[in-house]
């Protein structure tokens, strides 16, 4: 009869343990992590004097085209 008893409470410990762990899983499920902010592309402009590749907000506008820094810019403008 002592047995019995022990095993039915190691049966509900078990099954206690089992359900906690079956409801951990579904609730990391369904909490998935927020969207990352997605940024809009960058358009990319080769500098005419050297070939770097820069963002466009980044560059030199000049004359003839778009420069990585002021001193092409007076290289090829000049």
């Amino acid at each position: 009869m002592k047995y019995l008893l022990v095993l039915a409470v190691v049966m509900v410990a078990f099954y206690i343990w089992r359900n906690n762990r079956l409801e951990d899983h579904r609730s990391r499920e369904t909490r998935k992590p927020p969207p990352t902010k997605s940024l809009a592309p960058t358009i990319m402009v080769a500098c005419r004097q050297c070939g770097t590749h820069l963002p466009e907000n980044e560059a030199v506008h000049g004359r003839q085209g778009v420069y990585c820094s002021a001193e092409h810019q007076r290289l090829l403008e000049g």
